[in-house]
């Protein structure tokens, strides 16, 4: 077996007096796509946040592809190179038109010339097909365009993992499903670790590798998907399928 590209060991985080994750184990494989799934207050978002130093873990320790994630900014700033992110709001820049959008990472941070940036950025705006909207701002677009832009922009950096953080819970229901083919096509096509909070159960089903159910802090029960729909063991789990599916 090669070694984990995450691994949570006995990690804990509060936020005051409130214990938001307690003693989480974990470890993901290169390539796995996982989807995390709970109610809300259960500690998911935090979880993925702590990936990328977003949010910081006060006991324990995370390794995202043989580094530890310390104070150490170095090594945050390593991590974040090779970790994109999408979050349930695009955080595009208003003033800047998509494609500058995509090609400020690759150029400030990655120092690509600008021709192979563009050429970069093109290609991923293809893929999440609104390459037509290279030229506009982001006010131009529906919030379903905006969340693919946000999807591109975080593949122009070639990360080794994506995170979503709930990339779909900000849109119109019509919007969804443009989002979550994207999404599905990606993880398909892509070879790409992935890790996705979201309650669209149907996208779990159809793309996870494994489903992971958290609770109060806690990683109630995972297994893959036909097992964690069909055959949910714990009574938590039970009941929160229950209600989401139902």
């Amino acid at each position: 077996m090669s070694e984990p590209i995450i691994k949570l060991e006995d990690v804990n985080k509060w936020y005051g007096q409130f214990h938001v994750l307690r003693g989480i184990d974990l470890e993901v494989s290169r390539g796995e796509r996982i989807v995390i799934c709970g109610p809300s207050g259960s500690g998911k978002s935090t979880m993925i946040r702590c990936l990328n130093r977003l949010e910081a873990h006060q006991a324990g320790t995370i390794l995202v592809d043989g580094i530890e994630l310390t104070d150490n900014l170095k090594q945050i700033e390593r991590i974040r190179r090779d970790v994109g992110m999408v979050f349930q709001h695009f955080n595009l820049f208003p003033h800047l038109t998509v494609l500058e959008n995509l090609m400020l990472g690759p150029v400030w941070v990655l120092k690509r010339p600008q021709a192979e940036a563009r050429e970069t950025a093109m290609r991923y705006l293809e893929r999440v097909r609104i390459a037509e909207q290279a030229d506009k701002f982001p006010g131009q677009l529906s919030g379903g365009q905006q969340q693919r832009v946000a999807i591109a922009r975080s593949l122009c950096m070639h990360p080794k993992i994506m995170l979503f953080d709930e990339p779909t819970s900000a849109l119109d229901p019509e919007m969804v499903k443009e989002v979550l083919d994207v999404m599905v096509g990606l993880a398909e096509e892509s070879g790409m670790t992935m890790l996705c909070v979201t309650h669209e159960m149907g996208f779990a089903r159809r793309v996870a590798d494994r489903v992971i159910f958290m609770d109060r802090g806690e990683i109630v029960e995972q297994a893959a998907p036909d097992a964690f729909f069909d055959t949910p063991q714990n009574p938590r789990t039970q009941q929160f399928l229950q209600q989401i599916l139902h």
